[in-house]
């Protein structure tokens, strides 16, 4: 984007148009949230109706997850080349399918791999949109934008699990994913009236009518239209662009991904499970897993309520070490009910406060033209991470280790992830350009 114009965005005000495509971002950021905790939720239920093994089940819960890496991986780039509304689209698309195809799998195998699909679907819409809201909100609002687009995930969680927790007793497993299947498709048509294409998008890659469009999305913040399209840069090159992406500090950036979401997603998916499994039944084990993602919603507002006050930088790393500490704290009082729910809610307070940190301090350390690129590399790594922590897991399990030496386990990716952001340092890009070097 050329600055001139770069910077009249960022330093104008929020428009009801900027606002409506970040809101649209954060509804398509729950269907992650309501995907992951749907499977956690159904995971009695399938377990039971077709006696699968725990390492069976850790399968089931890591195939989305193994899905969303690869959709990130792949559809990053692809949303770079291509535009980022289309690819989000057709991703939007797929895993509302295939979250409506889950409802009727057959068997073990047909649920397998339509996790996959759908989580491939989810993995491509969750690379992207994180970058349409870095690239809509000002700089005055971009961490609390992102920071509230994060608190998406919570919210679809938390309504996935009580929609869940309601209709599971009533029509069985199944009834996860149909409810998940149908929103998804009744969000579909509002992403397509609401969700813009990304203005880098438009100017780098200038596709038939990108002046019109521009033009278009400009009046809609207020700004003056453009005659012509501004002179364009140096087109990218595939070495240039790794040159960008391949660094010493790029390896951090994966390394505390990886970390984080492995921490994050072996509570995400295995809560339920393992409260029910220490002795708190399957009714407050389904009420434990409600708790972690009402705790997620506070703190992922809470995150998004501080960052504008406090260095992104120090958040993540603090929240990253709470997590450690908490993480260990639900070893302690795990079995307990009162101990066991109260320091659950804390988890999901702090857990999801570090994921909200990711979001926020990924896409700026991206240059524009890999940004897409950039992030997708990054969630595609930290989904490595997710993928491999429920079967750790579930092997874990199934060798003999009780729920709370799985906790105990797993705190010490939070706390790698904490180094790792303690090497990156304060939180800058890692690309500049000739003029700024």
């Amino acid at each position: 984007m050329s600055e001139s114009l770069r910077r009249a965005i960022a330093t104008g005000p929020m428009t009801p148009f900027q606002t409506a495509a970040i809101a649209v971002c954060v509804g398509l950021n729950m269907l992650d949230g309501f995907d992951i905790l749907a499977m956690s939720f159904a995971a009695s239920g399938v377990k039971a109706a077709w006696g699968l093994a725990d390492f069976q089940l850790a399968k089931l819960l890591s195939a989305g997850l193994l899905g969303m890496g690869a959709g990130a991986l792949v559809l990053g780039p692809c949303a770079d080349r291509y535009g980022r509304r289309r690819i989000v689209l057709l991703a939007v698309a797929l895993a509302a399918l295939g979250m409506c195809a889950s409802a009727a799998a057959r068997d073990f195998g047909d649920l397998l791999v339509l996790r996959v699909v759908t989580g491939f679907g989810i993995g491509g819409t969750i690379a992207n949109v994180a970058v349409v809201v870095s690239e809509f909100a000002t700089d005055r609002w971009r961490r609390v934008a992102l920071g509230a687009y994060a608190t998406g995930y919570s919210v679809g969680a938390t309504l996935g699990g009580a929609l869940a927790a309601y209709a599971i007793p009533q029509f069985g497993w199944r009834a996860a994913f149909a409810i998940g299947g149908t929103l998804s498709l009744l969000l579909l048509p509002v992403a397509w009236r609401r969700l813009p294409e990304s203005l880098d998008f438009l100017l780098t890659r200038r596709p038939s009518g990108a002046l019109d469009r521009l033009n278009a999305q400009l009046a809609a913040m207020g700004h003056a239209p453009l005659i012509e399209l501004p002179a364009p840069t140096a087109a990218p090159t595939v070495r240039a662009d790794l040159r960008l992406l391949l660094r010493p500090t790029t390896l951090l950036v994966w390394a505390m991904f990886f970390c984080t979401m492995a921490g994050f997603y072996f509570v995400a998916s295995w809560t339920p499970r393992l409260a029910h499994a220490a002795g708190l039944g399957e009714s407050l084990g389904l009420q434990a897993g409600v708790l972690l993602n009402l705790g997620g919603i506070a703190g992922c507002a809470l995150y998004a309520a501080i960052v504008a006050r406090i260095d992104a930088h120090r958040l993540l790393l603090g929240a990253l070490l709470g997590s450690v500490l908490l993480m260990l704290a639900v070893s302690l009082v795990l079995g307990q009910v009162a101990g066991t729910l109260v320091a659950l809610l804390l988890v999901g307070v702090i857990t999801n406060a570090a994921m909200a940190g990711l979001y926020a301090v990924g896409p700026p350390l991206y240059p524009t033209a890999v940004r897409a690129t950039g992030m997708g590399w990054a969630l595609g790594i930290g989904r490595l991470g997710a993928i491999a922590a429920p079967l750790v897991a579930g092997a874990l399990a199934d060798a003999g280790r009780g729920p709370a030496d799985l906790y105990r386990v797993f705190a010490v990716p939070f706390a790698l992830a904490a180094l790792a952001m303690l090497l990156i340092g304060p939180v800058r890009p890692l690309a500049t350009t000739p003029e700024s070097r």
